[in-house]
């Protein structure tokens, strides 16, 4: 993926400096591959030069160029300074900021006022915001946005500095991917372009895609694909979701990706059962796609079959077992038995009769397996494990950065916070729904089902993210006060 992303941003660039009639302004800057201190007074220039639109914005446009080739010329340490000289040096004006200040505080009457406000707003603008948008003007210039962020998550792991280069670059994309600015299409078999429909297979990130002919089956009938599009990313879908119309909700995987089963056609089922989600640019992590996404597909499903009835998803569990496995050896690390126990008596008992005491221990070995055990040696401990994923998918941890929950916490688990967020409640736990070998390394072969009730959506996204409230069915609620 790495070299495929490299190889889209070298592309573009190839084409911007034939398209500038291989102006001497669109040539790369002459660095070394690591960006050492000493080149960077050349980078600085040309920067400078393409802010001030010096010549002109057609010479800024080929400056840009020449500053993206330089970008892809470096080795990995080199983009790390790249990234490092916008973080330090092109931030705002600290001096400028405090004057602007000045003046607001100085006003003496609202048209004053104003004119100080729009003088400190211009102010607080980090002059690498400009830079950027520079690169919107050129011909698949949205699209090198999103490679470059994708490159610069890469970095900020463990260079907290470049947060904020971030959030310039995300706020800017966040921008240019408004919903009104996005295309939802249904993609098909005959009608959708075979380069379009091959982007599928490259970016299905739950449930591979294993041929032209699987694909072939999930497009088929009492299938849908949906996507997001956008006309300055042609060729490229964003996000996409996979839809299987079915009678009654799907508690298990094989049955939806079995293309010689029956299927109910579209026009007898009652159920529309989202088992596919993908996000298909990394570098668009943050910004909101997939609620609308699975909102609009909701709304425009309901209009378009009024017999389904039921909107809901067969999610994965994808920390489940790093979870269980974390909290069983804190429970076995547990000296005195008057702790509080993560198992109940009636569960220790189950799991290990000759020795309740050891239970955690048992069932800690059982789980560590790294292939599937036989179902048969595993379904007596079904209701003990179904009701430890309840209280996983229930539970909440502490945010990083901006609060986006009660308390600044949200749901431990990335897909249920994906789904709560968007309006969805917990509906039902699926025992066995997955067993292959990823289904079991990432969440013991469960699989849960989110529910959207359209006149509910609204209403369940305000309680999660206002008052931290996790809706669920009374099936979950009962899991939960079985504890």
């Amino acid at each position: 993926m790495v070299a495929q992303r490299l190889e889209r941003m070298v592309d573009r660039v190839r084409q911007w400096r034939s398209g500038s009639s291989t102006s001497q302004l669109s040539t790369p800057v002459v660095v070394a591959a690591d960006l050492p201190d000493t080149d960077l007074p050349r980078l600085r220039q040309i920067i400078d030069d393409c802010l001030l639109a010096r010549g002109g914005e057609l010479a800024a446009r080929q400056r840009a160029t020449a500053i993206a080739a330089t970008f892809l010329g470096l080795d990995e340490e080199g983009r790390r300074s790249f990234f490092r000289l916008l973080a330090d040096e092109y931030d705002h004006d600290d001096d400028a900021v405090d004057h602007c200040m000045a003046m607001v505080a100085a006003s003496q009457d609202l048209n004053e006022r104003r004119i100080a406000e729009l003088a400190l707003a211009e102010a607080l603008r980090p002059k690498r915001q400009r830079l950027l948008h520079r690169f919107v003007g050129l011909e698949g210039g949205l699209g090198f946005l999103v490679d470059l962020r994708e490159e610069l998550l890469i970095h900020r792991r463990d260079d907290p500095p470049m947060a904020a280069v971030d959030d310039d670059l995300r706020s800017l994309l966040e921008t240019w991917f408004d919903l009104a600015l996005l295309r939802l299409e249904r993609l098909t078999w005959d009608d959708t372009p075979a380069a379009l429909l091959e982007k599928l297979i490259q970016y299905e990130a739950v449930h591979a895609i294993e041929s032209w002919e699987d694909l072939r089956g999930r497009l088929g009938p009492g299938r849908r694909c949906y996507a997001f599009l956008h006309s300055m990313m042609a060729g490229e879908p964003l996000i996409f979701v996979e839809v299987a119309l079915t009678q009654g909700i799907a508690s298990e995987l094989a049955p939806l990706l079995d293309h010689g089963a029956d299927r109910a056609e579209a026009v007898s089922a009652d159920s529309a059962i989202f088992y596919s989600i993908s996000n298909c640019h990394r570098g668009l992590a943050g910004v909101s796609l997939g609620d609308f996404l699975i909102k609009k597909v909701v709304e425009d499903l309901a209009l378009e079959l009024p017999n389904i009835t039921t909107f809901a998803t067969l999610s994965p569990i994808p920390g489940f077992r790093r979870w269980l496995t974390g909290q069983l050896q804190i429970q076995v690390e547990i000296v005195s038995l008057e702790q509080d126990s993560f198992l109940t008596p009636l569960e220790s008992a189950l799991i290990s009769p000759d020795d309740p005491s050891k239970a955690a221990a048992v069932l800690l070995g059982l789980i560590s397996s790294d292939t599937p055990p036989p179902r048969v040696s595993i379904d007596p401990l079904q209701s003990v494990l179904t009701r430890l994923v309840a209280t996983y998918l229930s539970g909440t941890k502490p945010t990083a950065g901006k609060p986006s929950v009660k308390h600044g916490e949200r749901a431990i688990d990335p897909v249920a916070h994906f789904h709560l967020s968007n309006g969805a409640r917990i509906e039902h736990i699926n025992w066995w729904a997955n067993p292959n070998q990823t289904g079991w390394e990432r969440s013991l072969a469960f699989m849960v089902n989110y529910r959207y009730v359209p006149g509910e959506i609204e209403s369940n996204h305000d309680d999660y993210l206002g008052s931290g409230r996790v809706s669920m069915a009374d099936e979950i609620q009962q899991l939960l006060s079985a504890r």
